[in-house]
């Protein structure tokens, strides 16, 4: 970020400061940057983190979660759950207000009342929208009575979800960015433009964006969140995002100072920021923070099973040893410590995570380094050290070569012989969802935390293009836990459910698990409260910025 940036973003933050003056020393912006690009900044389409970040800071929904995944009020006061766990009440508060908007009558932000989830909500499920999240709310029971849709006002203050079926995590659904709640007039008017123009109720409201350069959110001095001093939030006077795409630039910006935040580890500069055991240079430890806990995201390899398929049909994959023996032919410890600096852990286990209730290395077993029992698999395929075993494309992007590449050099002596194709993000993503790859490499971030989220991969309802199983899975033992635990009230039975769908996926070598993610953030030391959580969701509500 260059100094003309910041006496930009600085004039923008006074212009916005109608009741309060500020001089420059007193104005703190806290400054990321999104190397992936922000495609737009409707909730309607909140699909991956870098739209959910800045969402989050623009909107709210009925409920948030916190740092440790309690689902907590947040427009919704409180709610209660009945009718057999199909009927959910909110009570909304009286004094959450959109932000101001020259397209509301008076030019003021208006209250947010009952209806106004009743039209966010049914937004998202409108196959006129074409919301990624319109999946949600699958499970409404639209029925009781002509052209109802599931959500009701009962008054400004009263609005009612109705669902067929009990189902245990939906609250956590309802925290998800998909379901914040926006206003029908603002959106009406500007249309598909919403995603330029966004209107919320959040800590932060929209100021400019130019796209690809940088995107300004200032403070919500109207905001109705306080903290536990009765102080309201936010603390901060603005966002400022940046979007330099080079991964080793946003490094030397972040150690220069000149942002305040980095997420994650990137080949480029792993060595030079943290150590081969996963700590922080020494040389970097009075200058940063660094913050570290179990992240809900597995990495994987994904094969395609649908053998009604042609490619499938064609390829060595469809074959159950073949997949298990990819699964015992690299050792993920070793590459987790070489490749990782053992950022994370080696997924030894299930396709469900660390950090889930249903994790359990003990009761779900799954694949370690046995080269060994990979040399008697591929004889038993019918390929006895790899011989006669066609060539197998791995697809992926370039973020993760490094790891592509460990795991082809380890195959190999096998008598696995692996060709890594590279392919950029959206094009990547496209031939995923479309069934066009019959070896990918994968990641699965948790939309809200319940193990169910993973194990949905696997159903067989699922398929993609329309829903998250890409790999085509079908299994009917599998089908039939999903259906059960879906209809179970008791957690410590629905985890026994996910636990055996679980099994089932690694024993049918549906996937290779590579990894369980650790949450990795650096922050410069005048950043107060940042912290960090298991979904990786940046809430910069309660961020202080300390100047001097």
């Amino acid at each position: 970020m260059n100094k003309i940036f910041i006496i930009f973003i600085m004039l923008i933050v006074l212009s916005s400061c109608n009741t309060k003056k500020y001089n420059d020393k007193n104005l703190t912006v806290f400054r990321y940057n999104e190397s992936k690009g922000i495609a737009t900044l409707d909730p309607a389409f909140a699909k991956n983190q870098t739209v959910i970040w800045p969402i989050n800071q623009l909107f709210n929904g009925l409920v948030q979660m916190n740092n440790s995944l309690k689902v907590m009020p947040c427009i919704a006061k409180n709610w209660e759950i009945s009718n057999h766990g199909r009927l959910y009440t909110f009570y909304l508060r009286d004094d959450v207000y959109f932000h101001d908007n020259k397209i509301f009558k008076t030019g003021k932000g208006r209250r947010v009342v009952a209806f106004d989830f009743v039209y966010s909500l049914h937004r998202i499920q409108d196959p006129k929208t074409a919301s990624p999240g319109a999946w949600i709310f699958d499970k409404l029971d639209k029925n009781l009575n002509n052209n109802f849709t599931g959500f009701k006002a009962v008054n400004d203050s009263v609005f009612q979800i109705f669902l067929k079926n009990p189902f245990p995590a939906f609250l956590g659904l309802l925290t998800m960015q998909y379901c914040s709640v926006v206003p029908r007039e603002i959106v009406e008017y500007y249309g598909r433009d919403f995603r330029s123009h966004p209107v919320g109720t959040g800590p932060f409201k929209f100021k400019i964006w130019k796209e690809g350069k940088k995107l300004v959110f200032v403070k919500n001095e109207n905001y109705f969140e306080k903290d536990s001093n009765n102080i309201r939030l936010p603390y901060l006077n603005a966002v400022a995002i940046t979007f330099i795409n080079d991964k080793q630039s946003e490094f030397l910006e972040f150690v220069q100072g000149n942002i305040d935040f980095l997420s994650g580890i990137h080949a480029s500069y792993k060595d030079e920021l943290i150590t081969r055991g996963g700590k922080l240079n020494p040389k970097y430890q009075n200058k940063f923070n660094m913050f570290t806990q179990a992240y809900l995201n597995t990495e994987y390899l994904g094969f395609l099973l649908d053998d009604s398929l042609e490619i499938v049909k064609k390829s060595p994959l469809k074959i159950k040893a073949i997949r298990q023996a990819i699964n015992y032919g690299f050792d993920r410890r070793k590459m987790m410590t070489y490749l990782r600096n053992n950022i994370g852990t080696p997924a030894t286990s299930g396709f469900v995570p660390e950090g889930l209730p249903s994790f359990s290395a003990k009761k779900v077993k799954g694949y370690d380094y046995n080269p060994d029992k990979a040399r008697k698999l591929l004889t038993t395929a019918g390929y006895p050290s790899g011989k006669g075993l066609p060539e197998i494309t791995l697809m992926t992007t370039s973020d993760y070569l490094d790891i592509c590449e460990y795991i082809q050099h380890q195959l190999s002596i096998i008598g696995i012989n692996i060709n890594i194709d590279i392919s950029t993000g959206a094009s990547f993503r496209d031939m995923v969802a479309n069934s066009k790859l019959n070896f990918f490499r994968g990641s699965w971030i948790a939309d809200y935390p319940d193990a169910e989220n993973y194990l949905a991969l696997f159903y067989s309802k699922n398929f993609s293009p329309k829903g998250p199983n890409y790999t085509h899975f079908k299994n009917k033992d599998f089908d039939k836990l999903y259906r059960r635990a879906m209809n179970e009230i008791s957690d410590s039975i629905r985890i026994d459910y996910y636990r055996k769908m679980d099994q089932i996926i690694i024993d049918q070598a549906a996937v290779v698990p590579l990894y369980y993610d650790e949450v990795v953030r650096f922050s410069q030391k005048n950043i107060v409260n940042l912290g960090s959580n298991p979904m990786n969701l940046l809430i910069l509500k309660n961020v202080k910025k300390i100047t001097n």
